[in-house]
């Protein structure tokens, strides 16, 4: 028996994407769906550092503890949000998801905002994921 599968694609008739992420990402029926609070850039000690890389590091590090704790795994995630309230250094940025992603983009939706939930976090990124 084959088992479906999650699915990412990008439809040519419309223009590619932008960035690293895929227009479409399907979920088969019968997946389980996992959604993530917002992954902010704290360490393990409960300190925010100052530096807009090291909170983005810092983030990916909670992203992937909190994907582990449900046996997840990035071929699990189908969306991720993305809000920022400086200015993201894409070449880091991007070099951190891809060491998560590889290749293979989810959906992805990214703002730039005023303020997150406390003062001192400067990104904040919500996963959602599914188990087929």
């Amino acid at each position: 028996m084959e088992y479906e599968k999650i699915i990412r694609k990008n439809p040519l008739s419309m223009p590619a994407p932008v960035g690293n992420y895929t227009h479409i990402t399907k979920i088969p029926r019968n997946a389980e769906l996992y959604v993530t609070s917002g992954q902010v850039g704290v360490d393990r000690n409960g300190q925010f550092p100052q530096n807009m890389n090291e909170q983005v590091s810092n983030t990916f590090t909670n992203i992937k503890t909190v994907m582990e704790s449900e046996e997840l795994s990035a071929d699990n995630i189908i969306k991720v949000n993305i809000w920022a309230t400086e200015k993201i250094d894409w070449e880091f940025f991007d070099s951190e998801w891809e060491q998560l992603f590889g290749n293979d983009y989810p959906a992805m939706t990214i703002g730039y905002i005023a303020e997150l939930g406390l003062p001192e976090i400067k990104i904040e990124i919500e996963i959602w994921a599914a188990k087929v």
